[in-house]
């Protein structure tokens, strides 16, 4: 029996970045997590302990903060893509660098309506997110988002759905539909006005989930994803997982109260997970 190596790689996951740029006026800050992995020849280093050929992690850390610092952090993709060719371009032994960045939101306070040059809020719990690869000179990147909580009070239906001697649930015509969006889709090039595709694939996903009546969240999702595609031709593909978040209408007849779909509890778990990913097809020669 031989044993051998298999696939590796290696890195810094999850170094916080706050990039503050100081303007006469008004301050503005991008919050980040950045993580980095590096693969290539690193047989030694596993096979023997030769560390010749490791970067270490800590190093990997510190060029993160040099890089924000020596030149404006911009777009997350255009900051990952700087990261990723750094790597690839000075250190001999990689072969290969991903970067995964992920972005948290923040907005100035605004005081008698207007904005406070140096305070900000938190503004909610999505984040936009990014994953470029760069293998030698070629380089692709991936974006989206997770944790975009949306919900639809009415226009949500499930019924007429496969049935054993195990199902309980009731068919219905008029549910709460919930989730917390995560997407991810593949761009089929680099030329791209980052945050213009952001924001028009952002408002693509929410265009999606209201306006249709849904007859499952299988049917919402490939409406979400297939709205981004129309919308934003540098998008090759898109993945969403949307988990369902249940709202079940709460009995009130032992109270001698009606309940016409106006009182719900919100289970957090257990929820379903529905996943897909939707694609152009490829054009015809």
């Amino acid at each position: 029996m031989s044993i051998v190596l298999g696939d590796n790689r290696y890195g810094k996951a999850e170094t916080r970045l706050l990039r503050v740029t100081r303007g006469n006026d008004l301050h503005e800050i991008r919050d980040l997590s950045v993580s980095i992995t590096l693969a290539g020849d690193f047989e030694a280093v596993h096979l023997r302990g030769d560390n010749t050929n490791v970067l270490p992690t800590d190093t990997q850390k510190n060029t993160v903060y040099a890089l924000a610092k020596e030149a404006p952090v911009g777009e997350i993709e255009e900051f990952a893509l700087h990261l990723a060719r750094h790597f690839v371009r000075t250190c001999k032994p990689v072969r290969q660098a991903r970067v995964h960045v992920e972005e948290y939101p923040w907005a100035h306070v605004q005081v008698d309506g207007t904005p406070h040059p140096h305070t900000f809020l938190r503004t909610s719990a999505e984040r936009r997110l990014t994953d470029v690869t760069c293998d030698g000179e070629e380089a692709t990147a991936a974006s989206g988002l997770a944790d975009l909580v949306v919900l639809r009070s009415a226009g949500s239906e499930f019924w007429g759905f496969a049935r054993d001697r195990y199902t309980t649930l009731e068919e219905t015509h008029d549910r709460i539909l919930a989730t917390a969006v995560n997407a991810r889709w593949r761009f089929s090039m680099l030329n791209v006005p980052w945050a213009e595709s952001f924001a028009k694939a952002r408002q693509a996903l929410l265009e999606g989930f209201a306006l249709h009546r849904s007859q499952s969240v299988q049917q919402t999702l490939f409406q979400m994803a297939s709205a981004v595609l129309e919308a934003r031709p540098e998008i090759a593909e898109v993945h969403l997982d949307l988990p369902n978040k249940h709202h079940f209408a709460v009995d009130l007849a032992p109270f001698g109260l009606t309940n016409d779909n106006e009182v719900f509890y919100a289970a957090d778990r257990p929820y379903g997970l529905i996943e897909a990913t939707v694609r152009r097809t490829p054009a015809k020669s």
